[in-house]
């Protein structure tokens, strides 16, 4: 056997070794990042501040924006830092973190958006009942599933991942520590790893797409008894953005974990990774304010509001100031 030195560091993979290139990615991941936590947050304060919104639709929305932020968080600024400072490392404990946490925000998403589509299920398709069915105690045991479900799944894939010995190479083909990528550059056997993070994920995406596939048949097959065009164009409408994150979500993250490693390569993992940690944070705002009319409303109530005081302060500051001049004017005259 030859001599193994146990890694104690790894090198994430850099969008590019030319500086201007490098500082353009920075300034690029900046703006996302900057963008997605501004949409998020607002999204926040709006479900929170907005008594309107306060219903079991919002509660999960401001959830789920609550996981983008969280997401994001774990793997842009990191690659941010090391755009700009020309560096690619990150200490194992760091790559340890990073793994947990990916997989948690990652998995806490998917459940958080199967409970979104249980409860578009049932504000549809029983609407009368609708307060009954999903009534805060149960919003908040589905939200609390979601988290401990999770964390549960990151435990086990983290664990599993880390007993590895790394000692050929410490060089990650992914900007942030990705399992796939951890268990190419391991020097042990990885066949139970494999095995493992197929079964796991393949049940797991089939689960949660089943629930989703079914709870859709039913919501599209009430839509359409409804008689007038504007009922289904609003049902529609409360469900064609859930829709489109869920596809979007659920499609890369299953061609990232469920596929063979062998047909994988540095260039399609890097989009898909990118696709499926960057973007949906990023969109998810955007594609629910444009499609839904309460969260509208409520946006630009609480813009409004934010203007007014900002006018009133302006106006007091200039009206302060006028009357200092007058005063100050006043003795010599």
């Amino acid at each position: 056997m030859p001599n193994q030195t146990s890694v104690t560091e790894f090198l994430l993979l850099e969008f590019s070794n030319t500086r201007e290139l490098q500082l353009l990615h920075f300034a690029t991941f900046l703006l996302i990042y900057l963008t997605a936590l501004v949409g998020n947050i607002l999204i926040i304060t709006t479900v929170a501040l907005d008594h309107h919104l306060h219903s079991p639709m919002y509660f999960f929305l401001a959830n789920l924006s609550f996981l983008d932020i969280s997401y994001i968080s774990v793997t842009i600024p990191k690659s941010m830092v090391n755009a700009l400072i020309n560096s690619r490392l990150i200490s194992y404990s760091g790559c340890v973190a990073q793994v947990y946490l990916v997989i948690t925000f990652a998995d806490a998403e998917l459940f958080l958006l199967t409970a979104m589509a249980y409860d578009r299920y049932a504000a549809i398709c029983y609407p009368l009942h609708y307060r009954v069915v999903m009534n805060w105690n149960v919003c908040g045991e589905m939200a609390a599933g979601c988290w401990v479900g999770s964390m549960l799944y990151s435990v086990v894939h983290t664990t599993n991942t880390f007993r590895l010995s790394f000692c050929q190479s410490n060089i990650i083909g992914q900007f942030f520590c990705d399992v796939p990528q951890l268990l190419k550059i391991s020097c042990s056997d990885t066949r139970v790893n494999d095995t493992l993070m197929f079964v796991l994920g393949y049940s797991l995406a089939s689960i949660c797409f089943s629930i989703i596939f079914v709870s859709y048949v039913y919501i599209f097959s009430t839509v359409l008894k409804i008689p007038s065009f504007k009922g289904r164009y609003k049902a529609f409408s409360t469900c064609l953005p859930h829709l489109v994150i869920v596809c979007l979500f659920l499609g890369t993250g299953a061609f990232t974990y469920t596929r063979p490693r062998s047909a994988s390569s540095v260039g399609r993992d890097l989009v898909a990774a990118v696709i499926y940690s960057v973007v949906p944070p990023l969109i998810n705002p955007i594609i629910y304010s444009l499609r839904n009319k309460e969260l509208k409303g409520g946006l630009r109530k609480l813009i409004k509001n934010l203007k007014v005081p900002t006018s009133k302060l302006i106006s007091h500051s200039v009206l302060s100031g006028s009357l200092k001049k007058i005063s100050l004017q006043s003795p010599a005259q």
